[in-house]
């Protein structure tokens, strides 16, 4: 829970900073009821019976898209359709933050494209987004759409004509690398940053994890719904343990008109 004086040090980073970045893990869209993945009530403790036997690593990597395809399009359209799913407090205040000038780039581990559906314009997704799928053979784009309503389990390229086209979505699978663009704009935009909000992630995961290191300016402010298990930045200035929506709604308020 937030105190009286993080709250105070909290809004005053916020209001004397007019470049931030905020750099959002899972923990921003559990609140819209997306689960996260490692949570005891997280995707990979939630499989069910159809994908019992296997790893949940297994089921969202390339060699199962490659090997078993049937296998990962089905796990695919069961876990990963974030569809009618809406943002909530956390988005909707980046997306003012970001429209009356005070943050400057959202970086995002999510794929679900809830930051755009709020309203945020400068957003790097360096997992990907579920919201577009292309051909592996002619790389054509389709809307994501095209993966959970296609009537074949296993979709293919409407204009290949090749049984091998599989449309596959925009999203960084096991055993990929993280697109090299969008995580060179991540990265210079943290740089360039004068303040890094770090939140909803627990700061496990490789290479974004290291993301923070990047930073080199004001005020970094990590907000996490549980203690973090790992050494932060020496120079982090705010640790927040308390929920996201929480906090978001006192920022809004910091910066109502």
């Amino acid at each position: 829970m937030i105190t009286n004086e993080q709250l105070l040090l909290l809004e005053k980073y916020l209001k004397e900073s007019n470049n931030i970045v905020f750099f959002g893990g899972a923990g921003v869209s559990t609140e819209s009821g997306i689960p996260d993945f490692r949570s005891k009530d997280g995707l990979y403790n939630n499989m069910g019976v159809d994908f019992s036997k296997y790893k949940p690593e297994y089921l969202l990597s390339f060699a199962c898209l490659y090997h078993e395809p049937d296998v990962f399009f089905e796990f695919y359209r069961q876990k990963m359709n974030t569809r009618n799913y809406k943002p909530n407090i956390t988005h909707n205040v980046l997306a003012k933050l970001e429209e009356i000038g005070k943050l400057s780039a959202i970086v995002t581990q999510n794929i679900d494209g809830l930051h755009q559906k709020a309203g945020s314009k400068n957003v790097y997704e360096i997992h990907g987004t579920t919201s577009v799928c292309h051909c592996m053979n002619c790389g054509r784009e389709y809307d994501g759409n095209y993966i959970f309503d296609c009537d074949e389990n296993i979709p293919h390229c409407q204009y290949c004509g090749d049984e091998d086209a599989i449309i596959r979505p925009n999203v960084v699978l096991y055993g990929e690398n993280l697109p090299e663009y969008t995580v060179s704009k991540a990265i210079s935009a943290i740089e360039k940053a004068d303040s890094l909000i770090i939140g909803g992630t627990s700061l496990t995961v490789w290479p974004a994890n290291t993301f923070l290191s990047y930073f080199k300016s004001n005020h970094l402010i990590i907000i996490n719904n549980e203690p973090l298990d790992v050494p932060v930045n020496e120079r982090t200035d705010l640790i927040i343990t308390d929920k996201l929506g929480n906090i978001f709604t006192k920022i809004d308020e910091m910066f109502k008109e």
